[in-house]
C-alpha cells in the first residue's frame, strides 16, 4: 500500500481517541454526503416529471410527424405514402387536416383548432387517461363527435349532456366572394361534444373531430396537414426518420417528438441543469470544508511531520497524506450520499412517501426516475472538486515546514 495512502487512513480511521479534528472531519463527511444525496435525489426527481410531462405529450404527439416545407396541406394519396401505411413496423397511421375556427355555443365565440384525425388515431391506448369527463368518441351510431379541450370547455361552459345544444364550428369558405352578409363568407357546421381531455395548453384549444366531418368544414376532400406515424416497440425511431426523410425529398419536413416541441424539451434541460448548478455550488462549499479541516489536521500533527522528514520522508509524500485525507473524506461522503439518495428514490417509487399536495394533479406523488448516467455525474463532479479542494489542502500541508523541523 502506498505509504501516504497509509498513513491518510490511520488518520482518518484513527479509533484510539476522538480529536476535534476528527469530529469536524467527520461533519465535512457529512457535508458531502448530504449534497450527494439532494444531487441524486434532485435529478432523479426532474427525471420523473420530464417522463411524466413526456408521456402526456405522446398522447397527442406523435413519433413521426410529416408536414409539407411550403403550404398548409398536401396531397397524401401517393405511392410512397401509401407504402409507408403499409409498412409492418408502423403502429399507427393518422391522417390529420386542421385549421383555425370559430367555435360557438350558446352565442358565446372562442377562437380555437378544429383538428380532423382519421379512424387509426384511436388506436393510442392513453387516450383515455387525458379525459376529464366523457369519454373520446368521434363516432358512434353513424354520428359524427367531438372531443373538446378544457380551455375551450370552460371557457364557453359547455355541457357535454346537453343533447340539445352542439356546438357550432365556422370556418371561412373558399370560394366565398364579398356580399352584404358576412355570415354567407364561412361554412358552418354542428356537432356534439362526447368528452373533455385536458393536457397543455397547446392541445387544450383544440377541438378533436372525424377527418370526414373537417374535411366537408373546411372544403378539402383529399389534402391533409400531416401525417402521422406511430411505431410499435422496438423501432429505432431516429434511423426510420432518416430513412422517410431521405425518401421524401426536400418539399416534406420529418419531426420527430423532440423537433415538434423544442421549446418544451429546452425548458426541461435548462430547469433540470439550473438546479443542477445550484446544489453544486453548495456541495463546493461542503467540500472546501474539508480544507479548514485538514489545516487543523496539519497543525496537530506537526511533530509527525517533522519526524516523516527526518526518516527521509519528502514534500511529495507529506503533500501526498493530505491530499489522500480529503479524497477519503470527499469519496466516502459521496458514495454513502448515493447510497443514500438511491435508497430514498426507491422507497419514493413504491411507497411515494413525499405527496405532491394537491387532489387536483394527476400524480399523487412526487415522480422518480433513476439514470446511471446521473450516479456518474455526481460521483465525477463530487471528485473534480475533491481534487481541486485536496490539492489546495496539501500545498497548506508543506508551508512552514522548515519551522516544524527547527520546533521540534
Amino acid at each position: 500500500m502506498n505509504t501516504s495512502v497509509y498513513i491518510a487512513k490511520r488518520y482518518l480511521f484513527s479509533l484510539k481517541k476522538m480529536h476535534a479534528i476528527n469530529i469536524i472531519s467527520g461533519i465535512s463527511m457529512l457535508g458531502v454526503l448530504i449534497g450527494s444525496a439532494a444531487l441524486i435525489i434532485i435529478l432523479s426527481v426532474f427525471n420523473g416529471f420530464e417522463e411524466v410531462i413526456l408521456s402526456l405529450y405522446s398522447n397527442f404527439t406523435p413519433e413521426i410527424k410529416i408536414e409539407p416545407r411550403l403550404g398548409k396541406t398536401f396531397n397524401p394519396n401517393t405511392v410512397y405514402f401509401n407504402s409507408l401505411h403499409r409498412d409492418p413496423k408502423v403502429f399507427s397511421y393518422t391522417e390529420v387536416l386542421q385549421e383555425k375556427a370559430l367555435i360557438r355555443y350558446d352565442n358565446k365565440p372562442y377562437i380555437g383548432t378544429i383538428r380532423g384525425v382519421s379512424d387509426e388515431f384511436l388506436k393510442n391506448p392513453q387516450l383515455d387517461s387525458t379525459i376529464q369527463s366523457g369519454s373520446f368518441t368521434l363516432k358512434a351510431e353513424g354520428k359524427n363527435y367531438a372531443v373538446i379541450g378544457s380551455n375551450i370547455q370552460s371557457s364557453l361552459s359547455i355541457n357535454i349532456h346537453d343533447q340539445f345544444a352542439p356546438l357550432e364550428i365556422y370556418a371561412p369558405r373558399r370560394d366565398s366572394r364579398p356580399g352584404t352578409n358576412p355570415l354567407d363568407e364561412f361554412v358552418v357546421r354542428s356537432i356534439y361534444p362526447s368528452g373533455v381531455f385536458a393536457i397543455e395548453q397547446q392541445f387544450d384549444d383544440n377541438i378533436v373531430a372525424p377527418i370526414g366531418f373537417v374535411r366537408d368544414l373546411l372544403g378539402q376532400p383529399v389534402n391533409v396537414s400531416s401525417i402521422e406515424i406511430d411505431y410499435k416497440k422496438g423501432t429505432n425511431i431516429d434511423q426510420v426518420q432518416l430513412s422517410i426523410q431521405n425518401k421524401i425529398g426536400t418539399d416534406f419536413t420529418v419531426k420527430n417528438r423532440r423537433e415538434q416541441d423544442t421549446e418544451l424539451y429546452k425548458t426541461l434541460n435548462y430547469e433540470r441543469w439550473f438546479i443542477f448548478m445550484i446544489l453544486t455550488f453548495v456541495l463546493i462549499i461542503a467540500i472546501f470544508n474539508i480544507i479548514g479541516s485538514l489545516t487543523m489536521l496539519v497543525i496537530d500533527k506537526r511533530k509527525d511531520i517533522a519526524v516523516l522528514t527526518s526518516l527521509g520522508a519528502n514534500k511529495q509524500l507529506i503533500q501526498g497524506i493530505f491530499f489522500f485525507e480529503g479524497m477519503m473524506i470527499s469519496i466516502i461522503g459521496c458514495i454513502a450520499g448515493i447510497v443514500l439518495g438511491l435508497i430514498f428514490c426507491i422507497l419514493q417509487q413504491r411507497f411515494g412517501l413525499v405527496k405532491m399536495g394537491s387532489r387536483m394533479t394527476v400524480m399523487d406523488a412526487y415522480p422518480v426516475a433513476l439514470r446511471l448516467s446521473d450516479f456518474g455525474l455526481v460521483f465525477l463532479t463530487v471528485g473534480a472538486i475533491a481534487v481541486i479542494a485536496s490539492g489546495i489542502s496539501a500545498r497548506l500541508s508543506i508551508k512552514g515546514l522548515n519551522d516544524i523541523k527547527q520546533d521540534l
